[in-house]
């Protein structure tokens, strides 16, 4: 499925720089690697502006509230949305505050990296098949980001250095994969392969009803407008699963006829 390419931003500590494409996601992004940005000044106020010394406005600030903050942001007001200086702003604090404890905006996405990767479902991994480890975890993480589209994108080709939970997913599903006896070198590809079907399946969750609608091209697309037509006769309450369902299955057995 088509994924939309990660919005550039000008904000310091930007993930791609202007006029440049990120890579998709691939064995790179698994790689050890820095791909930080550059570190911003701390920026303070003065007079009627400085904030007075004392425990902040909205309380202690730490990484749980930025990151909580962060996904807020974005919810709200896209990826876009998401700058150093508007996440000050809906922290109430000032901005060198926010530094104190993040250095650049690449490093407020390891947050949110790491906050949604930690609610993806690992625990299949080690204690069942590897089949049903698979579909446990897959069904978790699409979960996890359909409620997070806007910061697919960006989260899809972002190196994994330095991003705790992210690497330890990573740790287990690996060594889940090695014990059901993938050739080590095809243990990313195979990982990378069920992650693009897992993002792009995420967007589906959130696709409106009517998006194979053909309207008026109907009567010159007969194919697919009947086969639109057909599902719907299911009567399937969540199209999104069903198709989410076939492609997992599909996966899973070809995969699984690869190891060794």
């Amino acid at each position: 499925m088509p994924a939309s390419p990660a919005p550039g931003t000008s904000e310091t500590g930007d993930l791609v720089a202007a006029g440049e494409r990120p890579e998709g996601r691939s064995s790179r992004r698994l790689e050890a690697g820095a791909a930080g940005g550059s570190e911003a000044g701390a920026a303070g106020g003065s007079g009627a502006g400085r904030r007075r010394a004392g425990r902040p406005v909205g309380g202690v600030l730490d990484k749980a509230r930025i990151t909580h903050a962060a996904l807020e942001l974005v919810e709200k007001k896209g990826y876009d949305g998401l700058t150093m200086a508007a996440l000050a702003r809906a922290l109430n604090v000032a901005p060198s505050a926010l530094y104190n404890h993040v250095k650049s905006k690449r490093d407020v996405l390891l947050l949110v990296e790491d906050h949604l990767t930690a609610l993806v479902d690992v625990s299949a991994f080690g204690s069942e098949p590897w089949e049903e480890a698979v579909r446990t975890w897959a069904w978790s993480y699409r979960d996890v980001f359909s409620r997070h589209t806007p910061l697919i994108p960006v989260i899809a080709v972002l190196p994994v250095t330095n991003a705790p939970q992210t690497l330890a997913m990573y740790e287990t599903v690996s060594a889940a994969f090695r014990e059901a006896g993938f050739r080590e070198e095809r243990i990313v590809s195979s990982i990378v392969a069920l992650e693009s079907f897992i993002f792009g399946s995420a967007y589906d969750v959130t696709a409106p009803a009517d998006i194979f609608d053909s309207g008026s091209m109907a009567d010159a697309t007969p194919s697919f407008t009947g086969a639109v037509r057909s599902l719907a006769e299911q009567g399937h309450d969540k199209p999104a699963d069903v198709a989410f369902t076939l492609g997992l299955e599909a996966l899973i057995a070809g995969l699984g006829a690869l190891r060794g």
